[in-house]
């Protein structure tokens, strides 16, 4: 992703970056404090063998490109701060992709531009001029993000000094349609037609474009690829390579690369690719052919006039199935014979649910379609939107703040209305204003003071969001409960304009005079916040359910959810109904949403005996974790290799990931090729070779370990570890899922990192990792298709401070997630469930730190 605005076109932009929905926590985010004197490089979740920078925010690699002995890595960075903003390149570089040395910022942000993600090329015939042919320049061709409008057009820079140094040019911008979506150039030169190529996004368009230039000044349009595979989010950062197949170099294939941010394979930000032909001009993907879902019991398809013994609440679902789209919604395609559910009565101001008569779960799956909004389940959430009873210290109407006190400019003279320009839309307010800072976008600060009033109920509960930016971070966007000068609670949004209930028990501060003060201090990304209808209460106001699912109840519980994403046209979702056999059940589906994209649709609910998959499922992914983004490679990297890196964080929660005074990683640089695997060409991925110059020179063994239903620790000498390379492969007993966890220890915390035989997955489950509270949606399981051979399962997993890769097979499944343990969790384990596993042999290597 080349970045976030702070204009209303990137304020749109973010709303594709981070549309997830989640319930608004009430307490202070649990940041583990770094000490002041603690040394760079050493703190608690500091990657030892990613690069990182020093400090400040980052995002996307950008400009890779080797010359003269060195890997250059550009990436999207801050240099003022650790969230986004200010965007320009920093820059880092490398002899053997594995340890870095910091560079002073190679281009910065000015008055009039940031500068978006792109790539570098060494011009050898110095066909631009900005150089000799004796010193070729180094170019770069990024996107200038015009602050101004927030335009998006292709420019130059140029070094003579191997990168140290940098001029824009003074042509800027060498290519401009108008577009505030066109960005992220990857230049390569294409030698049978002597001439640069361009790769660059129409991001909202889901569309890639190809241009041709001899000079790199002067380009021209050659075709377009797209939409194609999945497409519920901007397409981003893509790439064009080719590969030999299967090492035949008599059989070249071509493979694009496109980032699509949200809609990836595990939720957020994902690296898309496609395999295929390209003649210079045009890329052609390779024919997939079409998809045939899993026959089996229709349990509902809404073709009757009614809804059958189906129970409705509120308005949203109308009186029966809907014929297609109903009055003022876009065009609903994607389902199935003449009705569907379509919760678009009345548009997104009406919410109302449809709940299936209760069944006996007897078949493996269920599977159905669904569209329309991208908000999901929260747990805890309630469906009641009414607040409790109690004193209502301010809820901002009137045209007045009344008695509290501003500074500054965020908070105007009175309370907003709801929505202001250029920001998406504001939900969840009670009545009709609210204090929200985004006055003049997120570029101003200031605070929102309450008068002095005694704690007298055991509640204060409050209506907040916008930023996620906790009070005792650098730049805070948060509510602050003041107690002789003291902040002794605080709260934060969670990135969205959505409005929930915040609760602080105040039950021990009773009879103490207190303060509430809204602070926003931010302006970067998501440098706002809301607030409304702060009141005191003997009663805890529940978080309100804003989701747009369908869900699998069962004992009354929400054990199954999916959502749409953003989009009129229905796809195919599943649930496991295999742990649920015999069990009473409902299917309901929700809409609890008023804002854009704030319904959903169903239909044909199927139980079948194998899973209907989506589009997003059947679409081909560089990995399957959920933290591998603005996947690019290097070019002219020695012997022909195609080396890939990614930004190992995902826009969902990455401003939210606690650490400091960094924040994000780079992905291990990976070797890529095309394998032949069940029939299909297929991407495939291993660490770069040079990362086992870290490995101690002896590694821990462990060998034939046989588990039964039950996990078991691995002792001896080098086993356990904060930094660690692991192989291992098992070998497939009657067990339904095996494998290893790593960083296990303190109160129960585990990586689990297992093959799971009845579906044929490897999978990564990080829901007892560590800190994982600063957002509802990182906790999770995330699994990547891998067929076992020969009756063996084999794994390389790659285990550092906070995160693990793991690498399936010949590298097709990838799975990267980031992790925040106790820094004293440093177990391994082996584990079967349901079944026996053998652990055929495991080598695990303590890796030594790239920084010291």
């Amino acid at each position: 992703m080349s970045s976030v605005h702070v204009s209303r076109h990137a304020r749109i932009r973010m709303m594709a970056a981070v549309a997830t929905v989640c319930a608004l926590s009430a307490a202070p985010l649990a940041h583990r404090a770094v000490a002041a004197d603690t040394p760079a490089y050493t703190e608690t979740y500091r990657p030892q063998f990613h690069f990182t920078p020093e400090k400040n925010w980052m995002n996307d690699p950008n400009g890779l490109v080797y010359y003269k002995g060195e890997y250059h890595l550009f990436y999207q960075y801050n240099p003022n701060g650790n969230s986004w903003g200010d965007m320009s390149w920093g820059h880092a570089v490398s002899k053997d992709l594995v340890h870095w040395e910091e560079l002073p910022l190679a281009l910065s942000h000015d008055d009039e531009e940031m500068v978006f993600s792109g790539s570098a090329v060494v011009d050898w015939d110095n066909t631009t001029g900005f150089g000799t042919k004796r010193n070729p320049p180094m170019v770069a061709i990024y996107t200038s993000a015009y602050k101004n409008g927030g335009k998006q057009a292709q420019s130059l820079a140029y070094s003579t000094d191997r990168g140290r140094t940098w001029t824009k040019y003074q042509g800027n911008p060498v290519i401009d349609i108008g577009s505030t979506d066109f960005r992220d150039p990857k230049v390569q030169w294409y030698e049978p037609t002597k001439s640069w190529l361009m790769t660059v996004s129409l991001s909202a368009e889901h569309k890639v474009r190809f241009y041709s230039s001899k000079n790199l000044k002067d380009w021209e349009s050659q075709s377009e690829f797209g939409p194609a595979g999945a497409t519920g989010g901007v397409w981003e950062c893509p790439d064009l390579f080719p590969l030999a197949v299967d090492g035949d170099k008599k059989k070249i294939k071509w493979v694009l690369v496109v980032n699509i941010n949200p809609g990836g394979i595990a939720g957020g930000s994902a690296a898309q690719y496609f395999v295929g032909d390209f003649d210079g001009k045009r890329f052609i993907a390779d024919d997939k052919g079409t998809y045939t879902p899993p026959t089996g019991t229709v349990v509902q398809d809404f073709e009757g006039a009614g809804f059958g013994e189906w129970t409705t609440s509120g308005t949203a679902f109308g009186q029966g199935p809907a014929t297609g789209a109903v009055d003022g919604q876009g065009a609903v395609t994607g389902f199935d014979g003449k009705g569907l559910a379509n919760s678009f009565h009345g548009g997104d101001g009406a919410t109302g649910t449809l709940t299936s008569p209760s069944f006996t779960v007897s078949s493996p799956y269920l599977n159905f379609k669904i569209g329309g909004g991208r908000h999901p389940h929260e747990a805890g959430t309630v469906l009641d939107r009414t607040p409790p009873e109690g004193t209502v210290l301010a809820d901002f109407e009137g045209g007045t703040y009344g008695g509290w006190t501003a500074t500054g400019d965020a908070f105007g003279s009175a309370p907003a209305m709801g929505t202001l320009p250029g920001q998406q839309q504001v939900s969840g307010f009670l009545g009709g204003g609210l204090a929200n800072t985004f006055r003049n976008g997120d570029a101003i600060t200031g605070t929102l003071t309450s008068p002095e009033f005694t704690v007298d109920r055991k509640y204060l509960n409050f209506l907040v969001g916008g930023g996620n930016h906790p009070a005792g971070s650098a730049n805070p966007t948060a509510v602050e409960l003041l107690v002789d000068g003291q902040v002794v609670r605080s709260a934060t949004g969670k990135d969205n304009e959505a409005l929930n209930w915040a609760s602080w028990d105040v039950g021990g501060l009773a009879g103490k005079t207190a303060r509430i003060r809204i602070v926003d201090d931010n302006t970067g990304g998501w440098g706002h916040i809301n607030v409304d209808h702060v009141m005191l209460s003997d009663t805890q106001a529940r978080p309100v359910s804003q989701e747009t699912s369908v869900n699998l109840l069962v004992d009354g519980k929400a054990v199954r959810s999916v959502t749409g994403a953003d989009s009129e046209t229905l796809d195919w979702a599943s649930f496991d109904m295999r742990p649920y056999v015999g069990k009473e059940a409902r299917i309901q589906i929700l809409d609890m949403n008023t804002a854009g994209w704030g319904h959903v649709l169903a239909d044909r609910f199927t139980a079948a005996d194998k899973p209907a998959k989506s589009v997003v499922q059947r679409a081909d992914w560089a990995d399957y974790g959920k933290d591998y983004y603005a996947a690019v490679s290097w070019e002219n990297a020695p012997g022909g290799k195609r080396y890939m890196i990614g930004w190992m964080n995902n826009w969902a929660y990455g401003q939210s990931i606690p650490t400091s005074p960094w924040r994000s990683a780079q992905s291990v640089p990976r070797e890529m090729a095309l394998r032949t695997v069940d029939g299909q060409v297929r991407l495939t991925s291993k660490p770069v070779g040079s990362l086992e110059s870290l490995r101690h020179k002896r590694p821990a063994t462990v060998s034939d370990v046989t588990v039964k239903s039950t996990s078991k620790p691995l002792t001896g000498r080098g086993v356990k570890g904060k930094a660690l390379d692991i192989e291992a492969t098992f070998s497939l007993k009657d067990a339904e899922r095996f494998g290893l966890k790593v960083r296990t220890g303190a109160g129960g915390e585990e990586t689990v990192i297992g093959y799971d035989a009845t579906t044929q997955e490897v999978y990564v489950d990080r829901t007892r990792s560590g800190a994982g509270d600063f957002h509802s949606t990182f906790p999770g399981v995330q699994a990547a298709p891998l067929k076992a051979k020969n009756g063996k399962v084999e794994l390389r997993i790659l285990v550092d401070w906070s995160s693990v890769e793991v690498f399936g097979g010949s590298g097709e499944a990838v799975i990267t997630d980031q992790i925040f343990p106790d820094p004293s969790s440093t177990g391994v384990e082996v584990f079967a469930e349901g079944g026996t596993a053998t652990l055929d042999r495991m080598r695990a290597w303590q890796l030594r730190s790239i920084w010291r």
